[in-house]
């Protein structure tokens, strides 16, 4: 039976540009870590291209998802990079994998802690004193409504995430001076919530009457209708960290 795709348009598992990827890798290896920890890491496209920029150093990717591990392993073997990395499937909490030179969270501070200052906590655990932390993570552009709160994911609250400047108050307050402070575009946005869907979207253009039309249509829909709804108003932060002495 044919069944809808998932996810093949997308590079990044969130609003991340190759522009601004490039940039990222950029100046993370700027100081040569040697070794680096991607925490819900899915298929771990930085990472590898991280170690593809700097080479010697070693990888470890933690997630729970065993089909993105699998992808990410697949990456790795096409690119050379197979005997420096680790793909590994367990829960961040907790981790024993650091410290690392550099460490990746890109929306993934949930696997650290219920609550942000406690991922951040965690995330000074697991940094080696000269090290970097990308944080990826996301923050009110404004205060959302109670409307629109009722429309974008279930049990939604403005408590959900903080604004900017008190993330970066968080952060500061965990052990962390950022050295870089940049928010993704609403290009990238769109870009990415619209890769999502897309393939699913033709895929249902061309089997309206498929077995799994009717619950693929409800999903895709019920995605789209949340995402118009938090457009602009939910944004994504990448802080670049470094741990102070």
């Amino acid at each position: 039976m044919t069944t809808p795709p998932h996810r093949t348009r997308l590079t990044f598992h969130g609003p991340l540009s190759e522009t601004r990827a490039d940039a990222l890798v950029r100046r993370l290896t700027r100081h040569r870590p040697s070794t680096v920890l991607d925490i819900g890491c899915g298929s771990g496209e930085l990472m590898l291209r991280v170690l593809a920029a700097a080479p010697g150093a070693t990888g470890t990717g933690v997630d729970l998802d065993a089909g993105d591990l699998a992808r990410g392993r697949k990456a790795a073997e096409e690119r050379g990079l197979a005997s420096r990395v680790r793909f590994v499937e367990e829960s961040a909490t907790g981790t024993t994998r650091g410290p690392a030179g550099l460490v990746l969270c890109v929306g993934s501070s949930q696997a650290l802690g219920d609550r942000l200052p406690e991922a951040l906590a965690e995330l000074r655990r697991l940094v080696t004193d000269h090290g970097r932390v990308l944080l990826g993570e996301g923050f009110w552009e404004r205060t959302p409504t109670p409307d629109e709160l009722s429309r974008m994911w279930p049990d939604a609250a403005a408590t959900d995430h903080p604004d900017l400047a008190t993330l970066i108050g968080m952060a500061v307050d965990a052990g962390f001076r950022p050295e870089w402070t940049e928010t993704a575009s609403l290009d990238e946005w769109e870009a990415f919530e619209s890769g999502y869907l897309a393939d699913t979207e033709v895929w249902l253009a061309a089997h309206p009457r498929h077995p799994l039309a009717e619950e693929t249509r409800q999903r895709v829909d019920r995605h789209r209708a949340r995402w118009l709804t938090y457009r602009g108003v939910l944004g994504l932060a990448y802080l670049t960290l470094v741990p102070t002495a």
